[in-house]
């Protein structure tokens, strides 16, 4: 006697009809295009950086200055943007031997700052814009940037370079790469000196009385003293001798 199959997941069987209909209705069926994952967040200076590949020295700058914070957060909480004027590893190396170094903590803050300007700023921009340029150092410390030929000219009184490419640039971050160093014009003017203290007028002796010369008040003086030993004399006739010896002291 021949033993029962048993059949794992039978599938039914459809008539040829019925399976040509189903696959019409798998091809009408609409497919529902996936919705891009959006980025979370601004665009990452560091990353932009890093990505570009030949600037270390500047990524390192941003980071101990905490500039790198500072474009972060405007970049969140601000419509305007950034456009960042990043110095190239080879800018740095053209730098004095241990110039870098021997700036204070203030002066790093300030010329990482002197990068960056608080506004997103295309090429195009920069033809309309009014020199000299606030940074974010402060608009005490100017810079110029002019257009001339689709090309961008950069001066700080101390420095005078160009926009040798650009980075990166969408509506919130523009990033332009220069190969030289923006150095401040204040990191080399010597201060003004302070002035000296002003010195007190000497003062002036009492005016002698109305009408009355130096000597002539000096005169009066004595006389005055003669008449008040002679009283002294009236007062006290028994001691004549030593009223005289007293007036004459």
């Amino acid at each position: 006697m021949q033993a029962p199959q048993i059949l794992l997941n039978p599938q039914p069987k459809l008539p040829r009809l019925q399976w040509f209909r189903w696959l019409q209705r798998l091809r009408c069926v609409p497919v529902t295009p996936v919705a891009p994952t959006p980025s979370g967040g601004p665009p990452n200076i560091t990353a932009i950086l890093e990505k570009a590949g030949h600037f270390i020295t500047f990524i390192r700058l941003l980071k101990s200055t905490q500039t790198e914070t500072l474009i972060r957060n405007q970049l969140k909480g601000s419509s305007n943007g950034i456009t960042v004027f990043a110095a190239s590893d080879n800018a740095f190396g053209n730098l004095s031997t241990g110039a870098l170094n021997s700036y204070s903590d203030q002066q790093k803050v300030q010329l990482a700052k002197f990068h960056i300007i608080s506004s997103v700023l295309s090429k195009s921009d920069f033809q309309t814009v009014t020199n000299p340029i606030a940074t974010e150092a402060g608009t005490n410390i100017p810079m110029n940037v002019t257009e001339s030929g689709n090309q961008l000219n950069i001066t700080t009184g101390i420095v005078n370079t160009t926009v040798t490419g650009t980075i990166y640039t969408d509506n919130q971050l523009a990033v332009y790469q220069v190969d030289r160093v923006l150095l401040p014009l204040h990191f080399f003017s010597t201060p003004a000196p302070a002035p000296a203290p002003v010195l007190s007028k000497p003062k002036k002796a009492a005016p002698a009385p109305m009408g009355l010369s130096g000597d002539a008040s000096l005169s009066l003086s004595s006389a005055v003293r003669v008449i008040q030993c002679e009283l002294g004399v009236v007062s006290f006739g028994g001691f004549l001798v030593a009223g005289l010896v007293a007036c004459l002291s």
